[in-house]
């Protein structure tokens, strides 16, 4: 079922993402070689406790922490580890924020040191595709003009978009209806409505899009070993312009 949030819902939510947009800042600053996710995990958990606030993921479906943390190949749900990154590495850090009922979901691409040019463009043109998914995401259009924005560009680009892990609502848990493919036909699917909360989280790959599972059940890596970047916002459908809860450089 597709719930549509009330104001108050909304401002939780608000609340849940201003501690998320926090946190993440806060990891920008940590990143660097030598560094390991785990530690961002240890960070992540900390800094949650400070703020009165839970990590939603950690024990959802059975996932034992905190954060999801994907290096390079990785293209989502990577587990925090002791290995630390190398020079060079991109490296996506995803959580999920759970303030007093109301939830926030973000992702984000960093840079471990020096990357490639090409590592650099794969990030430049994901951050890109998702605003591109935000500008579309209007009451009134469809999801399918969500995904053909992210899809056009991102091709054009030269790059590939994950089939297998989409958006989707978010609110009181953290998937709920409806998913939102990052590929896709405009004017096709789901009519946008006023008032759903969604997340927008493309997932572009250097080579072929497809992925493959590793053995642990939740990371998925792409099948050719080219690197995969994300970035994600939480956003609410408004009778105006989407509003992005987890804006981390509003204007």
């Amino acid at each position: 079922m597709i719930t549509r949030k009330s104001k108050r819902e909304i401002e939780q939510m608000q609340q849940a993402a201003d501690i998320l947009i926090a946190c993440h800042k806060k990891i920008a600053e940590m990143i660097k070689p030598g560094l390991t996710t785990m530690e961002i995990e240890d960070f992540v958990e900390d800094f949650l406790k400070q703020h009165d606030a839970t990590p939603e993921q950690k024990g959802f479906s059975g996932y034992r922490y905190a954060t999801c943390a994907s290096i390079n190949d990785e293209i989502c749900h990577g587990f925090p580890r002791h290995e630390k990154l190398n020079d060079g590495d991109i490296v996506t850090i995803d959580m999920v924020v759970n303030y007093k009922g109301g939830l926030a979901d973000s992702a984000w691409t960093y840079a471990v040191g020096n990357v490639d040019e090409k590592g650099k463009r794969l990030m430049e043109v994901t951050e890109e595709s998702l605003y591109r998914g935000i500008a579309v995401a209007k009451a009134g259009n469809r999801i399918g003009d969500i995904g053909h924005a992210i899809q056009s560009y991102a091709e054009a680009e030269g790059f590939s978009v994950v089939r297998d892990f989409t958006g989707h609502g978010i609110g009181p848990t953290i998937h709920e209806e409806p998913h939102i493919p990052h590929f896709g036909l405009p004017h096709k699917g789901l009519r946008l409505k006023e008032g759903m909360v969604i997340t927008i989280e493309p997932m572009i790959n250097e080579g072929t899009w497809q992925s493959q599972m590793d053995d642990n059940g939740w990371t998925a890596r792409t099948t050719d070993g080219g690197r995969s970047a994300q970035y994600e916002h939480t956003i609410v459908i408004t009778a105006d312009e989407p509003l992005i809860l987890t804006e981390q450089n509003p204007k």
